[in-house]
């Protein structure tokens, strides 16, 4: 790895990047997109938007558009791909900069993003470019930074396989290509109604070993709008085969930096369907109909066949290759509350934590198989400690209850002090109420933690249950709370001096996490009914 040295900033740099925006009946945001592009500054010499045969008026509000900026050019494709991907490689043969990079209609470039990937770019003689992307959940506005790890700091690789990890950010969104070396290696996007093309495309990319430069700032807002009418593509995973699709862009991926003979970035992305694709799904299976899971299950096993031993090794009690070997050894889904929470981030391990004859931990005795000694010789900090909460609400004072399970003899070991528990606000990830309260043995292999909870002080909006174990070793675990089923799930209006009603709804999230709703007032009441009402009529 090279360390990047910041380049001299040119005050009137030359047009040298091209953005590419595709889009299709998209009226409501392709304007927004374009004008993201454009607004990037005098770096930017075209933006070709390109429609994929729109009947909503979008072809139409483009070309106005171009009217306004001759930077912009707009391709009207005759008929419609199914996908994203053709639409992108017509607008790679059309871009005639040194540069260029990818814009969905229904997204935004944050200012400034064009200026910083060509600076990288150029300061680091590199072929791509890559930033950080920020999911914005809409319409609540909450953002969430993609593969924030790996954007940390500022670096420069002579290689992809110098950063095995550069696998799991399969965006093509966020990314700044030299135009010759995409035409050079012949790397385009798969043709027609191709769901993951960014999958295969990313693949090619790194198979053909660029110099890659990576930049903390933020280069590319995505823009998740899961109450549209319309799903995008990638967002609709109700039906069995948009997990189909996915696996099929996994498989192609592998395939492709195993035949250029990228061997690790090819067991990197394996390890990254484990990690990513494998748990995100399994979060989701309780929400599928018992044919959903049936045909998941089948069609996952017969992906994961595919594994070799090699595969497996590096890390067994990693959540996503446990979630693995079970789903493997077992023939019909099975154990699927418990393999959602060990596929939640941070994971947990509910029990019964079961044991072979000779001691060693095992997964269950129906699954002996399954063998977890791993655990044995994790650190602490790296557990998937098992935390149950349950939110007693009252007119008064409310009281959360924590009971923190042993793990194999492991949370014993490193002695539980305290818990230091937070209340975050899902829009913003802030922080509105933190207290840290001790740990006290309560039965065996089981430690107990109480605190009030000010429903008033938190305030209306969702709030999501965060906690940082601390123990006696000087090492700590942050954690989410699995929601207990109980009688305290339930919403409950309560008379309040402040807003003379409060509603508390404890719940569990997809993942089974303790998060709490509150509206605060007659109209937040009313807001909250009416919602229910409109759910229940759909």
């Amino acid at each position: 790895m090279d360390l990047m040295l910041p380049a001299p900033q040119d005050p009137h740099p030359a047009p040298r990047v091209a953005v590419v925006v595709i889009g299709y009946d998209d009226a409501a945001h392709v304007a927004d997109a374009v004008r993201s592009a454009l607004r990037q500054g005098p770096a930017v010499g075209e933006v070709i938007a390109v429609d994929d045969c729109s009947t909503d008026g979008s072809a139409e509000l483009l070309e106005r558009l171009a009217g306004h900026d001759p930077r912009l050019r707009v391709v009207h494709r005759s008929e419609n791909s199914g996908g994203c991907g053709t639409p992108r490689n017509t607008g790679i043969d059309a871009v005639t900069l040194p540069y260029v990079m990818f814009l969905d209609s229904d997204d935004v470039l944050p200012a400034g993003a064009v200026d910083t990937l060509l600076r990288a770019a150029v300061a680091a003689d590199a072929q791509v470019t890559s930033g950080l992307c920020v999911r914005r959940e809409l319409p609540s506005g909450r953002e969430q930074p993609w593969q924030p790890t790996l954007y940390a700091a500022p670096a420069v690789f002579a290689r992809p396989s110098e950063r095995p990890r550069l696998v799991d950010d399969t965006l093509c969104v966020n990314k700044l290509y030299l135009t010759s070396f995409l035409r050079e290696h012949g790397i385009r996007f798969p043709e027609g109604r191709f769901l993951y093309e960014d999958f295969v495309f990313t693949a090619r990319v790194l198979a053909a070993a660029p110099r890659v430069a990576l930049v903390p700032d933020r280069v590319y807002t995505w823009n998740v709008r899961r109450s549209a009418d319309r799903l995008s593509l990638s967002l609709d995973r109700d039906g069995i085969d948009n997990w189909r699709s996915r696996t099929r862009a996994c498989a192609l991926a592998h395939e492709i930096l195993l035949s250029a003979g990228q061997k690790v970035l090819a067991r990197a992305a394996r390890v990254k369907f484990l990690d990513h694709e494998l748990r995100m799904y399994v979060r989701e299976l309780h929400l599928r109909s018992p044919e959903y899971r049936r045909a998941w299950w089948e069609h996952t096993r017969e992906f994961l066949g595919h594994y070799d031993a090699a595969d497996w090794e590096p890390n067994p009690a990693a959540p996503g290759r446990l979630i693995g070997r079970v789903v493997m050894e077992c023939p019909e889904p099975a154990d699927l509350p418990r393999l959602r929470e060990l596929a939640a981030r941070p994971a947990r391990l509910l029990p019964p934590y079961a044991r072979a004859a000779d001691g060693t931990p095992i997964w269950s005795a129906a699954l002996p198989q399954v063998n977890l000694a791993s655990l044995l010789t994790r650190p602490a900090s790296g557990l998937p400690v098992a935390v149950d909460a349950e939110l007693l609400v009252r007119t008064r004072t409310s009281r959360l209850r924590l009971r923190l399970h042993e793990l194999y003899g492991r949370v014993a070991e490193a002695e539980p002090l305290a818990v230091t528990v937070e209340w975050r606000f899902r829009p913003t990830g802030r922080v509105a109420r933190r207290a840290t309260v001790p740990f006290a043995p309560t039965a065996p292999e089981l430690w107990t933690a109480q605190t009030p909870v000010d429903l008033t002080a938190l305030g209306a909006g969702v709030w999501d249950l965060c906690l940082t174990l601390h123990f006696k070793d000087g090492t700590s675990r942050e954690a989410t709370a699995h929601a207990r089923p109980s009688p305290h799930l339930r919403r409950r209006a309560l008379p309040n001096p402040h807003h003379l009603l409060l509603l508390a709804h404890p719940y569990a999230t997809h993942s089974g996490a303790l998060a709490l709703r509150v509206a605060t007032g007659p109209l937040g009441a009313a807001r909250v009914a009416k919602g229910r009402l409109q759910r229940l009529l759909r």
